[in-house]
């Protein structure tokens, strides 16, 4: 604090000012305490001019002494002032949602594993703001790397680097992608133990706003069936649906050769050899299942019944032998009673093929037979409109459509060319009507239990939920970069935002949903106030007491001074 004196015509008056930098970062003041004019306090201190000055310069003590004591006086008076405008390109109001997120990206030393890359490249830029950036821009608002880069703007740390260092990171963070991931992976430990027992993978794939192949954009069977080039991830998640690892390869490629190269990375480069891989029927193959019988590795697999041998499928469709898995009571499971209904029954017995031996396990759900009967129900009953109506619609490569109960006649009983006749075709309904109820489970743990094998199994759920969140709630898709280098470094961000969020998520003990924690974050907005802080401008509930719990750091106050803000950003960057 200091002593400012004005001076007009006819009087010259005396204030307390404190210094400070304003929105632009230029050093200003502002009036903390009016004195008087010269005169008021000559008369009433009985002094003259330097007496005044000295009195003046002991009330500034007293004032700076108060302002330390309290850390920035408790109670906050701004003046506000109905007949001034606005002024022309001043910011006031600022996103603050990212704070949250940025607990958890330095919590992994994200910023860390940047100063490393820097240290092998030759670039000016901060690649770590730039990284750090299109994380959170992906979680909070996904858009292109221009939009993202706007929207940045607006949170309380602005950008210190220009949209061109944006595009040029890119080809940089393409070149670190696998070091990136491993390091990633290790600093996850910081949070506490994770669940890497066991990992989940599956495939997916992304599609592009464009019509010719180009580089790794190839045709092939897209999750959205749509006719544009596409490209696959594979993606390897904990057993807690937190993801490790993630690999891309073209739209064209067979899901199953994704597998092994991306598994050797977690191996070598990640340094964890001793898991259960875990994946559905289509990358459970015999090559995959013998990569992860070697080692200290096993795994657990979903088995199509219907591609099993004649003699084990034979053996599965029966309906004798199987036991209640809560219990390992044997039941028949032709004549259950009501309160078996959402009980779980299972058979298991040696299969072997040419070279594992595997434990294959059938279970029977009560629910899940009662669940594909009243949805097989629904596609007789348009099938059957189908036969009435006699006309035929091309049947979809869909294993739920119709159609697939529709038969048709084309020649008569003596052999002769007649019209096409469609009929309700019963031998495929009553096929189909063995498989109700039924799934099977493959796994070369031989000995373990058969709840805790089936219960690994059904952890599966939690990597489709990764890819959901990546295409839905981060916007994944479509693809508008068009450079394979831009194509890695998109999906590198999508995959540490899913990493980041999944984190904070862990943080909340799981407590809310996505929708939940998405809306709260985009919701915690700021008002800036005359260059002195910050006002929050969102509603307290108990994911906002959460969220500052899990974070370390509090906003949640009336007031925000500057001083304050900062601190608490230090505090979202891990730095007290």
């Amino acid at each position: 604090m200091r002593v400012s004196t004005s001076k007009s015509k006819n009087a010259e008056s005396f204030y307390i000012t404190k210094s400070y930098i304003n929105d632009k970062g230029k050093s200003t003041s502002k009036i903390i305490r009016k004195l008087g004019t010269l005169e008021e306090l000559s008369a009433k201190l009985g002094t003259d001019r330097d007496g005044v000055m000295a009195w003046a310069k002991e009330q500034a003590l007293i004032e700076t002494r108060r302002y330390r004591e309290d850390g920035e006086s408790k109670t906050v008076l701004i003046p506000f002032h109905s007949d001034r405008q606005l002024d022309y390109g001043k910011q006031v109001f600022y996103e603050g949602g990212y704070l949250f997120l940025q607990s958890v990206y330095y919590g992994l030393k994200l910023d860390r594993v940047c100063r490393k890359i820097r240290s092998r490249h030759k670039f000016e830029y901060d690649i770590n703001a730039i990284l750090s950036d299109l994380v959170y821009t992906r979680i909070l608002e996904p858009s292109s790397k221009r939009s993202s880069f706007k929207a940045a703007s607006r949170y309380l740390e602005p950008p210190s680097y220009a949209l061109h260092d944006v595009y040029r990171a890119l080809s940089v963070l393409a070149d670190e992608c696998d070091f990136i991931q491993s390091e990633a992976y290790k600093n996850s430990f910081f949070f506490g133990k994770r669940s890497d027992r066991i990992l989940y993978y599956d495939c997916t794939n992304y599609y592009f706003e464009i019509e010719q192949e180009e580089g790794s954009k190839k045709y092939g069977k897209s999750k959205e069936h749509r006719p544009n080039p596409i490209i696959q991830m594979g993606l390897f998640t904990d057993g807690d649906g937190i993801p490790l690892a993630f690999s891309l390869f073209p739209g064209s490629s067979n899901e199953q050769t994704s597998l092994k190269p991306l598994e050797k990375k977690i191996l070598q480069e990640f340094g964890h050899d001793k898991f259960i891989y875990c994946s559905d029927a289509g990358l459970g193959s015999e090559a995959n299942r013998e990569f992860n019988h070697m080692g200290q590795r096993a795994f657990i697999v979903t088995q199509s019944i219907k591609k099993l041998p004649a003699e084990e499928k034979k053996w599965a469709l029966e309906r004798t032998g199987f036991k209640r898995v809560s219990d390992e009571s044997a039941v028949d499971i032709t004549s259950l009673d009501d309160g078996d209904k959402g009980s779980l029954f299972y058979k298991d017995e040696p299969y072997t093929t040419k070279k594992l031996h595997q434990r294959l396990i059938i279970t029977y759900s009560p629910k899940y037979a009662e669940y594909q009967k009243t949805i097989r129900g629904k596609q007789i009953e348009r099938a059957e409109k189908t036969v009435s109506d006699g006309k035929m619609k091309k049947q979809r490569k869909n294993p739920n459509d119709p159609a697939r109960f529709v038969g048709k006649v084309a020649v008569t009983e003596d052999g002769e060319k007649a019209g096409i006749h469609y009929y309700l075709d019963e031998e495929k309904i009553a096929e189909e009507e063995k498989y109700d109820g039924l799934y099977a489970v493959c796994t070369d743990l031989l000995d373990d239990p058969v709840k805790d094998i089936l219960r690994v199994s059904e952890g599966r759920w939690q990597i489709e939920d990764c890819f959901r969140t990546m295409k839905t709630d981060f916007s994944a898709r479509p693809v508008y970069v068009q450079r394979e280098d831009r194509i890695t470094a998109h999906f590198l961000t999508c995959f540490l935002a899913l990493l980041v969020y999944r984190m904070l998520e862990k943080k909340l003990n799981k407590k809310y949903t996505c929708e939940e924690i998405l809306g709260t974050l985009k919701e915690m907005n700021f008002a800036g106030i005359e260059g002195q802080g910050f006002i929050p401008v969102y509603k307290r509930e108990n994911i906002t007491d959460d969220l500052h719990t899990a974070s370390g750091f509090r906003t949640d106050y009336q007031f925000i001074t500057k001083r304050q803000m900062k601190n608490i950003q230090k505090k979202s960057k891990c730095r007290e």
